[in-house]
């Protein structure tokens, strides 16, 4: 049996829950950019706009949004017994700001030459590799804090334009900090990748949180903790620094689920610490 469930919801804040064959539960806000944790009866299969979702043995399962997630999306459920939903679920589209930078040295600017391109790609496979991770540990769900206290300087899904010339989008949240400025682990999880000098990211740390949730901080001037290392919230693991093609000092943090790019200011609104609700806490492992 197929049956289909249209979620007529423009904005999602707190938990939903979608009554049909079975429940759904959400919890985070369907806009471009957010992560969201679910929760559908043990055994189900999950799968977002035709890519199966990890769902642990309670039933518990997280996905992201990209900075350009269309303006409805399907997120299909399968029972054990074959009893299928579709749920359509209406995405908040949002509009990002467009930032104006000159006099950006040219080497800032220009095309990477065939040696640093070969570079570029390996460290990219490196950085691959550490976001794929999907580890089982529900550490996202003690909640996220901000790495160190600073002015935000960037924000998720802007556009620089660059000596007139337009960039990629960012994705990540700038923190404005002196160089040597303390960085925090802002949820606990596991170390994937400690680069000491990436072509275009310098000094970076990837830090893992479960279910391919992962933190990212680049532009570091001196990264403290080691691959494999386990950290809890608040723990020292980096300095800040201008390394890579960074136009002063500050973090870049980045959130991502696998290779779906989060803002994580919408994780700290929605997830802060202490997580919550209760309903989602899972200790099935």
């Amino acid at each position: 049996m197929y049956r289909y469930l249209i979620i007529l919801i423009v904005s999602l804040v707190g938990t939903f829950i979608a009554q049909g064959a079975m429940a759904l539960e959400l919890t985070g806000a369907l806009t471009q950019g957010s992560l969201l944790i679910g929760r559908v009866p043990p055994g189900t299969e999950v799968e977002l706009m035709k890519r199966q979702v990890r769902v642990d043995e309670g039933g518990l399962f997280i996905f992201g949004l990209g900075r350009d997630t269309p303006s409805e999306i399907e997120l299909i459920t399968r029972q054990v017994d074959g009893e299928t939903e579709s749920h359509l679920l209406a995405i908040a589209q949002r509009e990002y700001q467009e930032q104006r930078v000159d006099g950006v040295p040219q080497k800032t600017v220009s095309p990477p030459s065939p040696e640093a391109l070969e570079r570029i790609l390996r460290e990219s496979a490196l950085v691959k590799k550490a976001r794929a991770e999907d580890n089982r540990s529900q550490d996202f769900l003690s909640g996220f804090v901000r790495p160190l206290e600073g002015p935000i300087t960037g924000v998720y899904g802007s556009r620089r334009v660059y000596n007139g010339k337009p960039g990629r989008p960012h994705y990540g949240l700038d923190i404005a900090a002196p160089k040597g400025t303390d960085v925090f682990a802002p949820a606990p999880g596991v170390v994937r990748l400690v680069h000491d000098d990436m072509f275009y990211s310098g000094g970076t740390l990837i830090l893992e949180h479960g279910h391919g949730l992962s933190s990212t901080f680049i532009h570091l001037s001196e990264v403290l903790a080691t691959p494999g290392q386990r950290v809890e919230t608040g723990d020292l693991i980096a300095r800040v620094g201008s390394t890579g093609r960074a136009t002063g000092p500050h973090l870049d943090w980045r959130i991502n689920w696998f290779d779906v790019r989060l803002d994580p200011s919408l994780v700290l609104e929605h997830f802060p610490v202490p997580v919550h609700p209760t309903p989602l806490t899972n200790t099935s492992n």
